[in-house]
């Protein structure tokens, strides 16, 4: 399989070389990422775009092109005005009505729209009018794949989608397009499969080391999440070579899981201080000062952290301090939940948003990532995630409010502190209806920061991507507003198709 699956790469490098319409070059690179191999062609793709912001490329008079290069553009971190959609606008400065009846146009229109940032009224107006006219024709005579992709974008616009999701249905639906091209369907395939032996390898791997771990600590009542958490560690990184992080976020997901479940559920609030004390400390002394149940957990957790050091290849200049440094920080945000929690303080809502948008895991979590980031950028990428820019905070807002909105409609556990609706809801004496649609229209200010981020760190976009990928997790993990990481049973189909299923 990976002979033939080279063969096909020389195929697409042709395509590229012998493609000189821009228009069919964008499709052609869109298409890659819709299948999940655009990561074979990177130096391809990055000339496309250069040549796209040199051309005159947004004179197109087709909606669907222009929005199409709008949005790889300001995927890839290069900043494109809104004015581009100017020319699809009426004398009333509304959307004219001669683009409501192109289906093509007006998804490629709501998809790229979602990439806007803090004061673009073209792309509210865009997202607006789009999903109204795309609604309006569900059920009609779209076709498919078209009819699947509309729905799908409805339901999530495809830049917070998990990529590694979409390339799954996108590969059932691919031979229906329009310009469908067998080479890029079998090397997709062939792609998917080769990795699908990789990554089932590396979850078996993992599971066997959370067996060790889990009979180490002896606590009965942690939470076995092995396979959600290393298939969150898999929709941020899928592709060959990133074996470490993936296996670094797996790790340090089971970890924060571990001991916010002991801070929530098991521990006294006098365990709960000693634990952060002595995490504080980070040396074996420290368990002495431990509870008989928590020795064990303890000296894991610094085992487990040396093991990750150990783990480093020599030529990767990833330093495991930065993320030490931030689970001491985390742990630290822990012990304030429970204090209020012990305390029955009702924190004021930005109050509990600041501090719960950091131990939902942003902070680690972004460190952690940073493991899969080429070394010639790695201790800036260390310093610059270590420093908890607003893109991290962002994205940390985005998972914690889909977290307590899904946790909200379940049974609240014992121990919990309040969520971010239950304090909306307290302070604002709102019905949950209302609380919820305000914590909707903050996830869309949030995403808009991290879309801004692009532009402004396009030097770290290697380190910035990632992080970003973690917030589109989210889709994943409480879509629907269910907590799929909590309730697990709802993941079971996607975790066969991601890992046992080949296509």
């Amino acid at each position: 399989m990976l002979v033939r699956a080279n063969e096909l790469k020389e195929h697409v490098c042709m395509m590229f070389k012998s493609c000189n319409n821009m228009a069919t070059q964008i499709c052609l690179l869109d298409t890659l990422q819709h299948l999940g191999i655009d990561y074979h062609f990177k130096e391809q793709i990055d000339t496309i775009l250069s040549q796209i912001l040199e051309s005159e490329f947004f004179s197109s008079s087709s909606l669907s092109e222009v929005a199409l290069g709008f949005r790889l553009l300001r995927e890839h971190g290069h900043w494109v005005s809104p004015d581009v959609f100017n020319k699809f606008k009426a004398q009333d400065g509304g959307f004219s009505k001669d683009i409501s009846n192109d289906p093509k146009g007006l998804l490629s229109l709501y998809n790229a729209a979602h990439l806007h940032v803090h004061g673009e009224p073209t792309l509210e107006e865009a997202i607006t009018f789009a999903r109204r006219h795309l609604r309006s024709m569900r059920g009609s005579d779209l076709k498919t794949p078209l009819a699947n992709q509309v729905k799908r974008a409805l339901h999530i616009p495809l830049p917070r989608a998990c990529k590694r999701i979409e390339t799954v249905h996108y590969i059932s639906e691919y031979k229906e397009e329009e310009g469908y091209n067998p080479v890029l369907l079998e090397l997709a395939k062939l792609d998917f499969n080769l990795l699908q032996h990789v990554h089932l390898k590396e979850l078996k791997a993992i599971t066997e080391w959370w067996n060790n771990f889990s009979r180490n600590i002896g606590l009965s009542y942690i939470r076995c999440r092995m396979v959600e958490s290393y298939t969150w560690a898999y929709v941020v990184y899928y592709q060959r070579g990133f074996k470490l992080p993936r296996r670094i976020i797996a790790m340090m997901i089971v970890l924060i899981t571990t001991v916010d479940d002991t801070y929530d559920i098991h521990a006294t609030i006098d365990d709960c201080r000693k634990l952060h004390e002595a995490i504080q400390r980070w040396d074996e002394s420290a368990v002495d000062i431990l509870p008989e149940y928590l020795k064990r957990l303890y000296m894991e957790l610094l085992i487990t952290f040396k093991n990750i050091e150990d783990e480093v290849p020599a030529n990767v200049d990833y330093n495991v301090s930065y993320l030490r440094k931030a689970f001491q920080n985390h742990v630290s945000g822990y012990l304030q939940e429970a204090e209020w929690s012990h305390n029955n303080h009702w924190p004021k809502f930005e109050d509990q948003v600041n501090l719960t948008s950091l131990t939902i895991g942003g902070p680690t979590l972004s460190l952690s990532v940073i493991a899969g980031v080429d070394r010639k950028i790695m201790k800036q990428s260390l310093d610059w995630a270590a420093g908890v820019p607003d893109v991290v905070i962002a994205g940390g807002k985005i998972v914690r409010f889909m977290n307590d909105i899904a946790a909200f409609k379940r049974r609240k556990c014992k121990g919990d502190a309040a969520s971010s609706v239950e304090c909306y809801i307290h302070e604002h004496g709102v019905t949950d209806k209302v609380a919820i649609a305000r914590i909707d229209e903050l996830i869309e200010e949030e995403w808009k920061i991290l879309n801004k981020a692009r532009f402004e760190n396009h030097a770290l976009l290697p380190a910035l991507q990632p992080i970003i990928d973690l917030a589109r997790s989210s889709s994943l993990f409480y879509d629907n507003r269910n907590d799929v990481y909590t309730t697990s049973t709802h993941l079971q189909e996607t975790v066969e198709s991601l890992f046992l299923k080949p296509i």
